[in-house]
C-alpha cells in the first residue's frame, strides 16, 4: 500500500455519541463485515471484548483497517467515557486526524471538550460527524451552535440534514448542491434529487460560507470565486482539502450511524480531505547516539516505529499495535527495541479489523498493524533499525485520581492476583499498583471507580482471579505539639538471670516533613554505649503506632538523657521494652494530635456549574484556591481533606450532569479537627 493512499483516523466523542455504531457501518459499507454489528445483541466486530459486552460501553482503543476506492485506512475506535479517556491519549498520539462524532441529541459534552483538546496537542486534523440525526429531539443546528461555543471554532457544514427525528430521510451535499435520499432500510444507498424549494435557500447561504472558505485557502481560487462568485465541484474539493489539512476550518457532515446514513459519505470526506501520513507534519524523534532531536518522516528508508497499544490474551499471548512511522517492517526478522538496548524478534504481522485479524509479511510507513508474541516489548517502546536508530517518547497520562485496596476473595488466589495484575498493567497504562507502606494495603489506582471495576472485571474474566475492592484506609499520621519527658523502666524478675532496664526521655515536636530524629545526651556511662541502638530501635517500633488511635507517630524527636542499668540483668531487650514503654507514657503528656492527609485538587467544569461545584467543596472541608477561566468552562484548584473526597468521581459526576472532569494529588498533613479526632478514636476502639 503507497503511503499516499493510506489514512489513519481515530474516532472520538464523549460516551454513547454512536462512534462505534458508525464504524460498525463503515466496516458493513466496505465489506470487511457482512451485517452491522451492535454491542446489544454481542455481533460488534470492535466492542468484543466481554467486558465491554457486559457493560455495552468502548473500553479499550481498537483498530480497523478497510480499503475503500484504493485507499486504506486505519481507523482507531476510542473509549468516550471519562474513565477510559487515558486510553483515547494514547490513540491520538499514533494517527493523524479525527472525526468528532457529535450527537444531535446530546450536543457537546466534557469529554468531547477533553479529547478535543487532546486532538489540539497533537496538531490532528478533523472532520465532524453530527450522528443519531434519526433519534427524538435530534437537532443539527442547536448541535451545530454548540459545536461553535465548546470548541471555539466557526465550523464549515458541508451537510445538512432533511427532515429530523422519524421524517430524517436525507442529506443535502453543499458541495454538489444536491439532496441525497435514502430508502427506509439502513443499504447505505441514495439517490440523487433536486433540493426541495422549501430548503434552497438555507442551503444557498452555506455554499456561500463554504466558497468564501475555500477561496482562502489559494490566491487562484480566490481571484475566481471574486470574479464568477463560483467554483467547480473539483475547485471545492481541492480548496476543502487544503483548508483541512493546515486545520483552518473543520468542515462539519451529518448523518445517522444506525440508519446507515452518511457513513458511505463520511468514507468519501476522510479520503478527500483528511491528510496521508506524507502530509502530516514530521515525528519528533531522539536520536540514540546524539540525544539530538530529529524529524522522522514517512519517506524516510530507515525503520522506525510505535507500540501504542498491548493486548494480553490468556490463550494467544500478548498482541502489540504498533504504527509504522518509518521504513518497513518485515515478518521473520530481527529489529532494535530502542528502550531497553536488545534485539526483539519479529515473528507474525497482522492488520487488524476489530476481532478479525489478517496475517500479511509486511507493514510500509504509515500502517497500523499488530505484531504477536513479542518477548521485550511493552507499550510505549520503540522499534528501530540498528542504522541511526531514534526513540520516540511516552505519552505523557493523566495522573490516577482514585485508589481501592483489593483483598483476594481466596487464599488460593493470592499469587495469582499479583501475576495477573502485572499482565493488566502492561495492557492498561492508566492503572497503577503497590503496597501502601503505612497501611499495608495492597492498592489498585485508576482514573475513576468504574476504571477499577472494570480492572477487576477483566481479573474475573480473563485470569479466573477473584478480588473484592475496598475503600482504601486513609494513611493518618500522629504526632506531638509540645515537649514533654518522663522514664520508662522495665524490670522482670522471674528465677535466674532477670531483665531491667531504665531509660529517661524527652520527646519534642520536629517541622512537618521532618520525620524522626533521635538523640543520645547519656553521660557519665549511666546506660551503656551498647545498649543505646535498642533504646532507638523500641522508640521506632512503638513510634509504629501512636497513642491515640494507633496511627504511625511523625515528626519527633526523641532523645535518651539518663537511666540505670544492671550489670548482670540488663540486655538489649530490656532497654528496648523500657524505651516502648517510655515513649508511650511521654506522648499522652506531650499533646498528641492527629494528622489528615490533604489533597490537592483541579476540577474542570462548565460554567454553569462553578457554583455548585465550590459549594460541594467547601462542605467537604475543602479551600478554595484559584478559580481560573477554561474554554468554557472553569478550572477550581483546591485543597481537600482525603477522606472528604476518597469517592469524588460519582459525585462530580452527578452535580454537573456528567460535564466536570478533575484530577488530584497528595499536598500535605494537617491536624484533624478535634470534633473528628473523637470520633476516630472511637471507631478504632470498637
Amino acid at each position: 500500500m503507497e503511503t499516499s493512499h493510506i489514512r489513519n483516523i481515530a474516532f472520538i466523542s464523549h460516551g454513547g455519541a454512536g462512534k462505534t455504531s458508525l464504524i460498525e457501518a463503515i466496516l458493513y459499507n466496505a465489506s470487511a463485515t457482512t451485517r452491522i454489528g451492535n454491542i446489544e445483541s454481542g455481533t460488534s466486530m470492535m466492542d468484543f471484548d466481554a467486558v465491554e459486552i457486559d457493560r455495552q460501553l468502548s473500553i479499550n482503543s481498537k483498530v480497523a483497517t478497510v480499503e475503500w476506492n484504493t485507499v486504506q485506512l486505519n481507523i482507531i475506535d476510542t473509549p468516550g467515557y471519562s474513565n477510559f479517556l487515558h486510553e483515547t491519549k494514547v490513540a491520538l498520539a499514533a494517527t493523524d486526524s479525527v472525526v468528532v462524532i457529535a450527537s444531535a441529541i446530546t450536543g457537546i459534552k466534557a469529554e468531547t471538550t477533553k479529547v478535543w483538546e487532546f486532538a489540539d496537542e497533537f496538531s490532528l486534523s478533523r472532520l465532524i460527524f453530527v450522528n443519531k440525526m434519526d433519534k427524538d429531539n435530534a437537532d443539527f443546528y442547536n448541535t451545530l451552535g454548540d459545536i461553535e461555543k465548546s470548541f471555539n471554532i466557526n465550523p464549515l457544514p458541508i451537510f445538512i440534514p432533511i427532515g429530523k427525528e422519524k421524517t430524517f430521510k436525507g442529506i443535502i451535499d453543499i458541495v454538489r448542491m444536491q439532496a441525497l435520499i435514502y430508502p427506509s432500510e439502513p443499504t447505505a444507498m441514495y439517490s440523487f434529487e433536486e433540493i426541495p424549494e422549501d430548503m434552497l435557500a438555507n442551503a444557498q447561504i452555506y455554499r456561500e460560507k463554504l466558497l468564501e472558505a475555500v477561496s482562502e485557502t489559494d490566491d487562484n481560487l480566490l481571484e475566481k470565486y471574486l470574479e464568477t462568485g463560483d467554483l467547480s465541484e473539483e475547485e471545492i474539493r481541492k480548496g476543502l482539502r487544503e483548508a483541512v489539512i493546515t486545520k483552518r476550518y473543520v468542515p462539519v457532515l451529518c448523518g445517522s450511524a444506525v440508519m446507515n446514513i452518511g457513513s458511505k459519505l463520511l468514507l468519501e470526506g476522510v479520503i478527500d480531505y483528511l491528510p496521508s501520513p506524507l502530509q502530516r507534519e514530521a515525528k519528533i524523534g531522539i536520536e540514540k547516539k546524539s540525544g539530538e532531536l530529529v524529524d522522522v518522516t514517512a519517506t524516510d528508508k530507515e525503520l522506525s516505529a510505535y507500540i501504542f497499544k498491548t493486548f494480553i490474551d490468556p490463550y494467544a499471548g500478548k498482541q502489540s499495535i504498533v504504527r509504522v512511522y518509518s521504513g518497513v517492517m518485515k515478518s521473520n526478522t530481527e529489529i532494535l527495541n530502542v528502550n531497553k538496548n536488545e534485539i526483539e524478534r519479529i515473528g507474525q504481522l497482522f492488520i487488524c479489523q476489530g476481532k478479525n485479524y489478517l496475517k500479511v509479511e509486511e507493514l510500509h510507513a504509515g500502517q497500523i498493524g499488530m505484531i504477536v508474541k513479542l518477548k521485550l516489548t511493552e507499550t510505549f517502546d520503540t522499534l528501530s533499525s540498528t542504522v541511526d536508530p531514534v526513540i520516540f517518547e511516552e505519552i505523557n497520562l493523566p495522573i490516577p485520581v482514585i485508589a481501592f485496596s483489593i483483598v483476594p476473595k481466596s487464599k488460593d488466589d493470592e499469587g495469582k492476583v499479583l501475576e495477573s495484575m502485572q499482565k493488566l498493567l502492561e495492557e492498561d497504562k492508566g492503572i497503577r499498583l503497590g503496597r501502601d507502606e503505612k497501611t499495608g494495603d495492597l492498592l489498585l489506582s485508576g482514573m475513576g471507580q468504574m476504571h477499577i471495576e472494570v480492572v477487576v472485571d477483566k481479573l474475573r474474566k480473563k485470569f479466573n482471579v477473584e478480588v473484592d475492592l475496598k475503600t482504601p484506609k486513609v494513611p493518618y499520621m500522629e504526632t506531638i505539639r509540645i515537649q514533654a519527658s518522663g522514664q520508662g523502666k522495665y524490670k522482670k524478675q522471674s528465677g535466674g538471670k532477670g531483665q531491667y532496664g531504665d531509660v529517661w526521655l524527652e520527646l519534642s515536636p520536629l517541622e512537618k516533613g521532618a520525620g524522626f530524629e533521635f538523640e543520645d545526651k547519656v553521660v557519665g556511662g549511666v546506660v551503656p554505649r551498647n545498649f543505646i541502638p535498642a533504646v532507638e530501635k523500641g522508640i521506632l517500633e512503638a513510634a509504629k503506632k501512636g497513642v491515640l488511635a494507633g496511627y504511625p507517630m511523625i515528626d519527633f524527636k526523641a532523645a535518651i538523657y539518663d537511666g540505670s542499668y544492671h550489670s548482670v540483668d540488663s540486655s538489649e531487650m530490656a532497654f528496648k521494652i523500657a524505651a516502648s514503654m517510655a515513649y508511650k507514657s511521654i506522648a499522652l503528656n506531650a499533646k498528641p494530635v492527629i494528622l489528615e492527609p490533604i489533597m490537592n485538587i483541579d476540577v474542570y467544569c462548565p460554567e454553569q456549574f462553578v457554583g455548585t461545584v465550590i459549594g460541594d467543596l467547601s462542605a467537604r472541608r475543602g479551600k478554595i484556591g484559584n478559580v481560573v477561566p477554561q474554554n468554557n468552562g472553569q478550572q477550581i484548584m483546591a485543597l481537600v481533606p482525603m477522606n472528604e473526597i476518597l469517592k469524588y468521581a460519582p459525585d462530580l459526576r452527578s452535580i454537573t450532569e456528567g460535564h466536570g472532569l478533575f484530577s488530584m494529588d497528595f499536598s500535605h498533613y494537617e491536624e484533624l479537627p478535634s470534633h473528628l479526632v473523637n470520633k476516630l478514636v472511637a471507631e478504632k476502639s470498637e
